[in-house]
């Protein structure tokens, strides 16, 4: 199957719709839940933040990415300094998980540090969605 660019556009923005404002993004450490959905198994919290309300630009040629300055704070499980592997975004309340990947230098979030102390202030990079089948 193959969609129209309009579509795909509409498919990247029903992802900051769906979340809806201000949600909460958090990494962890260790090897990620097969699923968003699933629950989290020996996984350690190393930083998190509330995000932009408006926190993705408008998706254009089925390519999206974050709007604003995503920064996040390490938290006491990162220590010293921790490296994470896969992030959450939750809504607003922090109780649903709506996103999940990877993260780190190379993937799908990528961080200015990866390695995450407690207490360090970590700012976003890059994170886009990329729609196929154009």
């Amino acid at each position: 199957m193959q969609y129209s660019s309009d579509i795909r556009d509409a498919q990247n923005n029903a992802v900051e719709s769906t979340v809806g404002t201000a949600p909460v993004l958090r990494v962890y450490n260790g090897t990620a839940p097969a699923n968003v959905a699933a629950a989290l198994s020996g996984n350690t919290l190393l930083a998190q933040g509330t995000l932009p309300s408006d926190w993705m630009a408008a998706s254009s040629g089925g390519v999206v990415a974050k709007a604003g300055t995503w920064t996040l704070t390490g938290q006491s499980g990162a220590s010293t300094g921790t490296p994470g592997t896969f992030f959450r975004i939750f809504e607003s309340t922090g109780t649903t998980a709506k996103v999940q990947g990877t993260f780190g230098v190379g993937q799908e979030m990528v961080p200015d540090n990866n390695s995450i102390a407690n207490a360090q202030t970590v700012t976003i990079s890059t994170f886009t969605i990329t729609r196929g089948n154009g």
